[in-house]
């Protein structure tokens, strides 16, 4: 059943922030519709820690809003709305997986040791026992970080890196549990280097660089970018579009550089190299493709074709 996007989780305008007068985030606006999964992609240093450490209220922005399901930051009842898992758990390394998740209860004022038992039995934690968490795996610790997170029954989940070094049970069992919750209706915001992973979870998606938020793009709109694309390298791409342009209609052609050339909505890769060597175009490689999440982000990632891609539909070959 397809969710229904009302209201925002996350909102911040023009969040900021700067360490000795470096921008580790700058100006960002970033908007988390209430019931997503948000995919929150960047290389390391980009700046998604210390984006969702301000949402959680461990950094103080530097300028800037944000505003949780409508209200500020500051607001103490938005606090209890979210729960967080950012970097690390920090566990008591001496204190079983039960004892740290009662330690934390009632530093919330939670009395119900019963909602302690279902989360550590839902994140695959029940069968610790008493062993401590100083001699858990890494994956064991952050299956107990999201436990943690839960704790309250927050509404919205931020989760830093959450399935990092779980072996691929482990991540399919967190995977289940993310698509269980979101079910419930709980909103996340996940920041992730597996973008494999992401592609399998996330509704939504925002991609950060340097800083700057690239893009926010929700997963229909990524997977009609991702559509599946006919790939050409020839000797002369000034020459090549008005051949395209006149001979091939209902396609979109996108210079990738002074060689390449890609073709969204063709039929028959084979015609269009027909059509260029008759005239005289050398044609170095060609062929069908289809644009995966990594490959988007990668480009969305790299400069050159930010800056230096240009898309050319039927009647607009202007290169």
């Amino acid at each position: 059943m397809d969710k229904k996007w009302d209201s925002l989780a996350v909102e911040t305008m023009a969040l900021t922030k700067t360490y000795k007068g470096k921008a580790a985030v700058n100006h960002l606006n970033l908007q988390v519709q209430e019931g997503a999964i948000y995919g929150f992609i960047g290389r390391n240093g980009a700046g998604k820690s210390t984006t969702l450490k301000m949402l959680c209220g461990l950094a103080k922005p530097t300028a800037g809003d944000i505003r949780l399901f409508g209200k500020p930051v500051t607001d103490p009842l938005v606090a209890r709305r979210i729960g967080c898992l950012i970097e690390s758990a920090g566990l008591y390394p001496k204190m079983t997986a039960r004892q740290n998740m009662l330690m934390k209860a009632r530093c919330m004022g939670l009395s119900d040791e019963k909602s302690v038992d279902r989360i550590l039995d839902r994140t695959g934690l029940s069968n610790t026992g008493n062993k401590q968490t100083r001699l858990f795996s890494m994956g064991m610790k952050q299956r107990l970080g999201i436990a943690l997170a839960l704790l309250g029954n927050p509404d919205m989940l931020i989760l830093d890196e959450p399935i990092n070094g779980l072996d691929p049970e482990g991540v399919r069992e967190i995977r289940r549990l993310i698509f269980s919750l979101n079910e419930e209706g709980k909103t996340f915001l996940i920041s992730s280097h597996i973008l494999g992973e992401l592609n399998k979870l996330s509704t939504h998606y925002g991609i950060i660089k340097d800083g700057n938020l690239v893009e926010q793009i929700s997963r229909q709109e990524l997977e009609r970018n991702c559509a599946d694309y006919y790939q050409i390298e020839v000797d002369d791409v000034k020459r090549s579009l008005p051949l395209i342009e006149e001979h091939i209609d209902n396609i979109q052609a996108k210079v990738q550089d002074n060689r390449t050339i890609r073709i969204y909505g063709l039929a028959d890769g084979a015609v269009l190299n027909q059509i260029l060597v008759e005239n005289r175009i050398q044609v170095y490689a060609s062929g069908f493709h289809h644009m995966d999440l990594e490959e988007y982000f990668l480009a969305r990632m790299d400069s050159s074709y930010l800056d230096g891609s240009q898309s050319v539909k039927k009647g607009e070959a202007n290169v």
